[in-house]
Formats: structure tokens, sequence, C-alpha cells
């Protein structure tokens, strides 16, 4: 594709080449609470410094200037919705993402916010 078409193609809705086969409810309700759970500006702030590299919670306070409870309390929510996990080292727990597929979703969200 040519950076002409590539552009032209931009803002053109996504459309299947089909009929989309519906999910099941579960997985759709599963969705939905994943959205959920990145629907905050502090967690997707989390999500994108995550993808950068794993973080503890002193390295996210210093990245985004909030408060290490409020920092704390959202990666509770994100780890609850399985977007992240922790593993201990010493006394801090270094947290990082689950899979990539969160990072796509945040990224494309943030991309999508910045062409107004």
């Amino acid at each position: 594709m040519t950076a002409e078409t590539a552009a032209a193609h931009a803002h053109t809705p996504y459309r299947s080449p089909g009929p989309a086969p519906v999910p099941a409810r579960t997985v759709l309700e599963d969705a939905g609470e994943l959205l959920r759970a990145l629907a905050a500006p502090v967690r997707i702030a989390i999500v994108l410094q995550l993808r950068e590299s794993p973080r503890c919670v002193h390295e996210l306070v210093d990245a985004l200037g909030v408060t290490q409870p409020l920092v704390s309390q959202h990666l509770r929510i994100l780890k609850s919705a399985g977007v992240v996990h922790g593993e201990r080292s010493g006394r801090e727990v270094l947290y990082e993402l689950v899979d990539d597929h969160l990072a796509h979703i945040v990224v494309d969200a943030v991309a999508h916010a910045e062409e107004g």
C-alpha cells in the first residue's frame, strides 16, 4: 500500500468482508470488563508505561506524577481485570502487561483520540 492509499484509508471505517459471527455472551461480557478496566486516564497511562518495560510502583509514581496510593489502587484494578501481573523482587513488586493485545488496544485508542 502506498502512502497515498494509506492516507485515503486512514479514516475509512473498518468493514469486515462478510457478516461477523456474534461471540458468546460470556466473551462479550469479559471484553466489556476489560474495556471498563482500561477506561481511566491513569490506567491508560500505566499501560503505556508498562508497554515500554516492566515497572515498580515508585517508577510509575515518578513517571505519571501521581501519588503512590493512586497508582496502587489503579494497579489493583488492572490486576483484577487480568491486564497486568506483578512479581515480587525483594521489597518491590515489578508489574508488567499480561500480553501485547492490551497495549495495542490502548495505543490505538490514544492514536484515535489524537486524530481528533
